[in-house]
């Protein structure tokens, strides 16, 4: 699908002819997670666990897991230690048709989309156990990721409804993107991360500043288009992406909207493109905006753009890879679509 550049520099949204009626969500909402949850009864129905090992702490957790879901009178019909990553969905689907009701999954932000592919929209309770490197699907939640405080979660019983973002009728949980983030990702090796742990991040993210090239993207969203030449864009399902940085400070994993931003380029407004003084501008775009990233203060910054819309296409020159929760989805151009209240997930009870 390709498009016409138009305009180098375009910052101003264009309205357009792209909104559509107001869909009914096909699922019976709980309260959301900015309302109090339900307290529903402990036995839920029959329990299973399923650990990523290969997660950053995985190995290490899965016995302790057990336990810990013991003493808090939680009986696991099964409990799976998987080396093999890419079995998770076949076994969640497995557990489910064997009549499992509660899937406890223990790994990274991968990992627990992984097993939302099988999850969703479906009468089952996700239960959150954060054992990645950036674990930012429980951080949204509320969870803290620490294997006690997510079992006492698990535990307390309550749950909500939460959305579910598709990407080319993928589903995804926090963010998909593309630009910096698609090529840190692709340096986040499973060797990386369990040697650096939280510092992985940063390390990959260094790496990649000396080959930063901007790229064009087009947005068409519900009812604006958008272009500008870009150094990084997030399509938002969740409030944190990235290892704790914000997407947006309102966001929620239960507003019915993607928050999205993009990092425009100031080498490509000064036609420094691909010059060694524009790429120490670009670099220096990123590093300002990245102080703000921890708080939100990041969509502030002049530089960067930012929109909320619950669809959204993305077209680029040049075609990009795309990055959704940590893993390679694909190329542009890309489709997304929120599913509103697609899962149910034990969050933390209210204060």
């Amino acid at each position: 699908m390709p498009f016409s550049p138009g305009s180098r520099w375009c910052r101003r949204a264009v309205v357009s002819s792209l909104e559509t009626p107001h869909r009914k969500p096909r699922f019976l909402l709980e309260p959301a997670l900015n309302a109090p949850p339900r307290l529903r009864h402990l036995d839920e129905g029959p329990a299973v666990l399923v650990v990523n090992t290969r997660s950053r702490s995985g190995r290490d957790a899965f016995e302790s897991a057990r336990e810990l879901l013991a003493a808090h009178g939680i009986p696991l019909m099964a409990a799976h230690a998987l080396t093999r990553p890419k079995r998770l969905r076949k076994v969640v689907e497995e557990a489910i048709a064997q009549g499992a009701r509660r899937i406890l999954v223990g790994g990274g932000d991968g990992t627990i989309s992984c097993a939302v592919q099988a999850l969703m929209g479906r009468d089952v309770t996700l239960g959150v156990v954060p054992l990645g490197t950036g674990n930012d699907f429980a951080r949204s939640l509320g969870i803290p990721d620490t294997l006690e405080a997510a079992c006492d979660v698990i535990a307390g019983g309550y749950t909500a409804r939460v959305d579910v973002g598709l990407v080319n009728g993928r589903p995804f949980l926090n963010a998909a993107s593309l630009g910096l983030t698609t090529a840190i990702a692709k340096r986040l090796t499973q060797e990386l991360k369990q040697r650096a742990g939280k510092l992985a991040y940063p390390m990959a993210a260094a790496a990649e500043m000396r080959t930063l090239q901007p790229f064009h993207v087009r947005l068409q969203a519900d009812t604006q288009t958008l272009e500008v030449d870009a150094l990084q864009l997030v399509v938002g399902n969740g409030r944190y992406h990235g290892a704790g940085n914000m997407v947006a400070p309102d966001a929620t994993l239960d507003d019915r909207r993607f928050h999205v931003y993009a990092i425009t380029a100031p080498s490509v407004a000064d036609g420094g493109e691909r010059t060694g003084l524009g790429h120490l501008q670009d670099v220096a775009t990123l590093a300002r905006v990245a102080l703000g990233m921890r708080s939100g203060g990041h969509l502030e910054h002049e530089s960067v753009v930012h929109l909320h819309t619950s669809r959204l296409v993305v077209e680029t020159d040049p075609p990009m890879e795309v990055n959704a929760d940590g893993e390679n989805v694909g190329m542009t151009p890309m489709r997304f679509e929120v599913a509103p209240a697609a899962l149910r997930v034990y969050a933390p009870a209210p204060q």
